[in-house]
């Protein structure tokens, strides 16, 4: 057998791939909103109900999805629900209007509501803790490199053929990736490429195996929780809203048609693109300057939160333009929130409790950003934009603070680098 070496940035571009598969399915819907909201007659309110109903049936599956994966192991778990999400995608060409691609949407938060636990709990067993927050940096890079080559691939799809055979096209490619991930992933233990020098530098760094697996009720009760789970509830309403709502405001109240969309709304994802990598190896920068590993994510989540003011001024922008150069300084800040705590969820819960703990984590996070969607479907057309886009800012700045204010008083497992 082939020895690789450095074989966990192997497993991290694997997981990568697969979050980038992820994300352009999961925009595909928000990439198309214009052009579905005039051939099937769909509102700016009921638009809003199909984002909910799958930011919904996400935040409830997170934890379900962490939890199965904890139980039946990556390699399985993970396939299985990639393959689920691209036949819930692919099912997006079958509506024939709100209900249905509300149905669908559904289907489609379910399943790709694993794709997050399940690479931070990849992270968890292939990185020693040094090096976590790179390898969620460039693992969270995919989420908006998905949301990037988005736009271009699904407007040329749909322009090509339709909007249906765009539906289909971008959740095809994800079984692909589910055949690759259930090949060739293992963990460090059983996997036969890796080096004995990685197998042990990995097992070194491992915690102590806790004498049982925490139960989700036991995760949910600490205070390590709620601490990155109150910031992600406060951050999380951001990337939702890039995600699901820029193609609309752009052609809503800076009236880009679908083509000047194509060309512009991929710019915030490759900002926040540079946010995820930037945001990975700050914290190990901080840490070779003198601060300890839990403070170098805090500090970094902080930065991030100071930089979230700019969306939030966006109503001032002058042209189109500048808008979209503000949503990228956004892209950029939120990823590098992102990066921050789901890095933490690694480095405060056991790898063998980070599927589960991420996931309920991640249900808070979606939660947030469920109520914001639907918050925006209620007052976008009466007050506009623009105070939503505040609020953004303020809530990353509550969450910042309230990060820092409750690392100050855990007490968190013994670990001579945090």
């Amino acid at each position: 057998m082939i020895r690789i070496r450095h074989l966990r940035w192997w497993i991290v571009a694997l997981i990568c791939c697969g979050t980038v598969l992820n994300y352009l399915a999961r925009n595909s819907l928000g990439v198309l909103a214009p052009q579905l909201k005039g051939e099937l007659g769909i509102t700016t309110q009921q638009y809003s109900y199909v984002v909910g109903t799958f930011q919904a049936a996400y935040t409830i599956m997170q934890p379900v999805c962490g939890f199965v994966v904890d139980r039946i192991g990556l390699q399985l778990g993970f396939a299985l629900f990639a393959a689920a999400w691209s036949f819930a995608n692919m099912a997006h060409a079958l509506a024939g209007g709100w209900l249905g691609l509300a149905f669908f949407r559904s289907l489609l938060g379910m399943s790709e509501a694993a794709a997050i636990p399940s690479g931070m709990k990849a992270i968890a067993e292939w990185f020693p803790a040094r090096e976590r927050s790179v390898a969620t940096g460039w693992f969270n890079a995919g989420t908006s490199l998905g949301a990037m080559i988005a736009p271009p691939i699904v407007i040329f799809v749909s322009l090509a053929a339709s909007w249906r055979v765009a539906f289909i096209v971008t959740g095809a490619v994800g079984l692909i990736w589910a055949v690759a991930w259930y090949l060739l992933y293992r963990s460090p233990e059983r996997h036969r490429a890796i080096t004995p020098e990685e197998r042990a530098m990995i097992a070194a760094d491992r915690p102590v195996t806790p004498a049982r697996r925490a139960t989700a009720r036991e995760i949910v009760f600490t205070a390590r929780f709620w601490s990155i789970a109150i910031p992600r509830f406060l951050a999380e309403p951001a990337w939702q809203t890039f995600s699901f709502w820029i193609p609309l405001y752009l052609a809503s109240e800076r009236g880009m048609d679908i083509k000047q969309i194509a060309l512009f709304a991929w710019l915030p994802f490759l900002a926040a693109d540079l946010g995820s990598v930037f945001g990975g190896y700050l914290s190990p920068f901080l840490m070779r300057r003198g601060l300890r590993l839990i403070p170098s994510r805090v500090a970094g989540m902080a930065l991030g939160a100071v930089l979230m003011i700019a969306p939030g001024c966006i109503g001032l922008a002058a042209s189109p333009y500048l808008a979209i150069a503000l949503f990228c300084v956004g892209g950029f800040a939120h990823q590098m929130i992102s990066v921050m705590i789901n890095t933490l969820s690694a480095d405060i819960f056991a790898p063998e409790e980070v599927g589960t703990a991420n996931g309920f984590v991640g249900q808070a996070g979606w939660f947030g950003g469920l109520l914001f969607s639907l918050a925006i479907g209620q007052l976008a057309d009466r007050i506009g934009y623009a105070p939503l886009f505040a609020c953004l800012s303020l809530f990353d700045l509550i969450g910042a603070a309230i990060l820092i204010a409750m690392m100050r008083k855990l007490r968190l497992p013994e670990r001579k680098d945090i």
